[in-house]
């Protein structure tokens, strides 16, 4: 079986975290300091470039949230 590569031309995996704090009427910066993260690291996780996620930085988004991580994240090709 062949490497993965991340990088796939015309595919990549999308985060909603945009449209689930306007959904639930929440800031990033409240979602900062109740997952204990910082704000930096939650803005490049809601742009959509950061390159990898931990399933308990994962975990608490979606505690949070009161989302599945499937509501989160969305996988799209071209």
């Amino acid at each position: 079986m062949p490497p993965i590569n991340e990088d796939i031309e015309g595919t990549r995996i999308m985060v909603k975290l945009d449209d689930l704090l306007y959904a639930r009427r929440m800031t990033l910066t409240e979602l900062a300091e109740r997952v204990g993260l910082t704000l930096a690291n939650l803005s490049i996780l809601k742009t959509g470039k950061a390159k990898a996620i931990r399933f308990s930085t994962l975990a608490a988004i979606c505690r949070e949230l009161g989302c599945q991580p499937g509501d989160l994240l969305a996988y799209e090709t071209d």
